[in-house]
């Protein structure tokens, strides 16, 4: 008689690892970590200023693309955002935005890691049901 395979416990916490890592191994573009960055910028109440000049655009691509950059500006700090790939724009806020910011960014990953381990959940359930069934399937 042959073993069945086993979902073993190494293979779930290496897919859990992978997972919550972020899956590092698949890079995203520029254009589409600007998608999922830039929606959250704009909600926290950072403003966007499009680079529409020449020398707009010279001195966006002077600037650290796709990083929150803080910077001081009239005595307060201020908090930009280089976009040459995407909207060739900048995303300026300041203190208060940029809490919100990181706020919202929480909210997102923390719905992100939930929505991937429900996913998780259901692929488990759907092999444990295979395994239990084996090759004779439901009876019903």
């Amino acid at each position: 008689m042959r073993a069945r395979p086993q979902w073993s416990v190494s293979r779930t916490a290496a897919l859990v690892i992978l997972v919550l890592t972020g899956c590092s191994l698949f890079r995203l573009t520029p254009q589409q970590q600007a998608a999922q960055v830039e929606p959250v910028l704009a909600a926290a109440g950072f403003r966007i200023l499009p680079a529409d000049t020449p020398e707009k655009v010279a001195h966006l691509q002077k600037l650290p693309p796709l990083k929150l950059t803080p910077r001081q500006h009239n005595g307060q700090i201020q908090y930009a955002y280089a976009d040459p790939y995407s909207c060739t724009c900048l995303y300026v806020g300041d203190e208060k935005a940029f809490q919100k910011y990181q706020q919202l960014a929480l909210e997102q990953k923390i719905a992100d890691e939930q929505r991937q381990a429900a996913m998780m959940n259901e692929d488990a359930a759907t092999q444990m049901q295979a395994d239990f069934w084996g090759p004779f399937g439901p009876w019903f």
